[in-house]
């Protein structure tokens, strides 16, 4: 009888807790702008711009704040 096959070496987490928390974070600042721009009088395809643009700017800035 053979020696059982060692398990492979643990993978780790599938995202580091710092580029989760600029990712949230980030999401959370596109929701908010998108809402506003929305509830402002803004059309709706104006609000998803306005949101996405706000969590695409805020990643960098984010990641340099967050260290």
């Amino acid at each position: 009888m053979s020696a059982p096959a060692p398990l492979p070496p643990d993978p780790g987490p599938f995202l580091p807790l710092h580029t989760a928390l600029v990712l949230l974070a980030a999401a959370f600042i596109g929701v908010v702008v998108g809402g506003l721009t929305y509830l402002s009088g803004g059309p709706v395809a104006a609000a998803v711009l306005a949101g996405l643009t706000a969590s695409g700017v805020s990643v960098p800035v984010l990641n340099s704040l967050i260290r």
